[in-house]
């Protein structure tokens, strides 16, 4: 059965003062606050849309391991410059007592255009690691790439073949990144700000994971997947501020795997991104003609359906 958001509504808490000049908005789940602030230069229209938009992301990220990552954390959304097609031009992550996610967002964007837009499952996708955010980029942007377009799907936004068609075509943009080729990925995440590489950096970082979940899945028969592993992370360690050296040492020993660690110590010194075919043919997937095609049957199958549902096998 697909396992998809089931946001505790009914404890729902509407602050009194929705039209007050702090306009702000409370969603509780399993005894965890989430503040909603929206900023009152919003229509009421526009506010209550963006109140449903946080409520579908803040649904999906629970499908990772049953909750939200923080016990109490926030979301603040201001009014971008309603030009271009992008509905969210800028967002961020900013730790802190309170982890926020701060968003800017097109006045005149719907609650539709919202939920397809990757940029809000990517910011929320960073809280699921107590990264400190120093060192080690394409290590949390990969994490937030690979799951946005899993939240996607498991928020039924789009489906298992949209799913793993966006993965595929941001590897193929990775690919295309060929500048950074014969370099070091740890050299070119930590010069990404300056030098450029973005694309080399966040789809490299999405293969990790891909490939951690994927071997995790197979090795265990589904005992095991990278949600399990982020969730045993989370229970030990989601008021610490960790480096990602420390995280993939503690992914190991909670799960009593070798994996991670391993997978990273290959990554940070490949000179390309690595090739995903492999992967893509154990679960069942080919492609022709830049488009992907899902096999019906095949011990890769279930895994695949898994991943994209966060069901078990």
């Amino acid at each position: 059965m697909r396992r998809i958001a089931r946001l505790a509504l009914l404890g729902l808490v509407l602050s009194p003062a929705l039209a007050a000049e702090d306009v702000r908005q409370n969603l509780v789940s399993d005894g965890r606050l989430l503040e909603i602030h929206v900023s009152d230069q919003f229509s009421e229209t526009s506010r209550q849309h963006l109140v449903e938009w946080i409520t579908t992301l803040s649904g999906a990220l629970r499908t990772i391991y049953g909750h939200w990552p923080r016990r109490h954390w926030q979301t603040v959304i201001s009014p971008a410059p309603a030009n271009g097609d992008d509905p969210i031009p800028w967002a961020e992550v900013q730790r802190g007592k309170i982890d926020s996610v701060k968003f800017y967002v097109s006045p005149t964007a719907g609650s539709e255009e919202l939920k397809r837009a990757w940029t809000g499952y990517h910011e929320f996708a960073h809280l699921l690691i107590p990264y400190q955010g120093r060192g080690d980029s394409w290590f949390t942007e990969g994490l937030a790439s690979y799951y946005q377009n899993v939240l996607q799907a498991r928020s039924g936004v789009i489906d298992e073949q949209a799913m793993w068609q966006k993965l595929y075509d941001g590897y193929q943009r990775g690919l295309a990144d060929t500048r950074f080729h014969g370099r070091p990925l740890g050299e070119v995440s930590r010069g990404m700000r300056q030098e450029g590489g973005f694309m080399r950096v966040y789809w490299s970082g999405a293969w990790y994971f891909l490939a951690a979940d994927v071997r995790l899945r197979q090795q265990s028969r589904g005992r095991l997947s990278l949600d399990k592993a982020l969730e045993q992370l989370n229970r030990c360690c989601a008021d610490d501020s960790l480096s990602v050296p420390d995280i993939v040492r503690k992914l190991d020993e909670l799960n009593r795997v070798i994996l991670f660690k391993s997978l990273y110590d290959e990554l940070v010194v490949s000179t390309e991104i690595p090739a995903y075919e492999p992967i893509f043919a154990s679960l069942g997937i080919s492609v022709k003609g830049g488009k992907v095609q899902l096999q019906q049957q095949g011990p890769g199958v279930l895994i695949r359906g898994g991943i994209a549902s966060g069901d078990a096998l």
